[in-house]
């Protein structure tokens, strides 16, 4: 990673121009052409420098629902429960941790009640029991990380 991309970086964790061309915006802020902007940025995901390049979208103000979810999977299973989990278009920031509950992800629905139907149908794919955490009050934390 060089400089350029450092800044690249730091300069889209404060957000992203909404308009015709945000990408030619984004790059002549950062003095290069809009092609190399696009170039760096598949380049990085591809090397796994950024796991993601996109939206976050609040899925409660779009009538949707938003859920933490954990599942303790004995180590044999994980790899098959993960792809299981994973397959899911629901799930999103699937995580192992090194807990009782190692599994642990986010789960957005299109509705609120879709939540319930979705975290049955896991358990009925996988096996185990998938518990369910939802959010009681909501909290911004702003985080950027220099780079």
């Amino acid at each position: 990673m060089d400089s350029i991309d450092r800044t690249i970086i730091n300069q889209l964790q404060g957000g992203f121009p909404i308009c015709d061309h945000p990408y030619r915006v984004v790059a002549e802020r950062l003095g290069i052409e809009e092609s190399e902007l696009i170039q760096r940025l598949e380049q990085m995901l591809e090397q796994n420098q950024l796991t993601r390049f996109g939206p976050m979208y609040h899925a409660e103000r779009l009538g949707g629902g938003l859920s933490l979810c954990a599942m303790s999977i004995p180590e044999p299973d994980y790899e098959r429960v993960t792809e299981q989990v994973n397959a899911f278009p629901e799930v999103a920031h699937n995580y192992a941790r090194d807990h009782e509950l190692n599994m642990w992800f986010v789960l957005a629905t299109e509705s609120p009640e879709r939540i319930a139907s979705v975290l049955e149908e896991i358990e009925q794919v996988t096996g185990y029991r998938v518990y369910d955490m939802p959010k009681q009050h909501e909290f911004f934390v702003g985080l950027k990380f220099e780079v």
